[in-house]
């Protein structure tokens, strides 16, 4: 019989090792694929995941017993990869072309009709250029566009992810869609 989340986490609370690998399980691949569309980066990403989990573990008696355990796990990564971006944004460094692409990028999903050679080209282009766009935003407005139009969350659970109103995800997402729509038009 397999056992909810909530189970899980009552069991992990508890001491149950195997309840956590299980959670981990359960959540580490989104928690990663979200990291790395905020970051850009897969060594950060790396670094986001195994830190939201240890901190998971020091803040697990936070979590109230009524909450929403995947809105808790992604307000922790939200809040470790705005950390992360308003640390770069302080940072002035010197980067060659070729590293930017080194650094890989992340992709949203398109289409999922398999594309002519020419169209992939040119869904690669749009890609970078959304993805550039995207990560022009502040830090909140870019987690909020992630969090909705990639990570499919709902407006309520941002607003408990991001430990805010409906109202400023609801603004933050169209801020986002309205900057990287006018980033686009004036690219293209």
């Amino acid at each position: 019989m397999t056992d909810t989340i909530a189970e899980l986490v009552e069991r992990f609370r508890q001491g149950d090792e195997l309840a956590f690998n299980e959670l981990v399980r359960l959540f580490e691949k989104k928690v990663y694929a979200y990291s790395y569309q905020m970051l850009g980066n897969r060594t950060e990403a790396d670094d986001v995941l195994q830190e939201t989990f240890v901190r998971l573990v020091k803040n697990i008696s936070r979590l109230r017993a009524d909450a929403n355990f995947s809105s808790f796990v992604f307000r922790i990564a939200t809040n470790l990869c705005i950390d992360l971006i308003r640390k770069r944004q302080r940072k002035t460094i010197n980067i060659e072309e070729g590293e930017i692409e080194a650094a890989g990028h992340y992709q949203l999903e398109l289409s999922r009709s398999i594309p002519t050679p020419e169209q992939e080209h040119e869904r690669k282009e749009l890609l970078e250029l959304i993805n550039a766009a995207i990560s022009e935003l502040p830090p909140k407005q870019q987690a909020t566009i992630i969090l909705h139009d990639v990570e499919g969350y709902s407006k309520a659970e941002i607003a408990a992810i991001m430990e805010c109103p409906q109202a400023t995800v609801r603004s933050n997402l169209h801020i986002a869609r309205s900057k990287v729509k006018k980033k686009l038009s004036d690219l293209l």
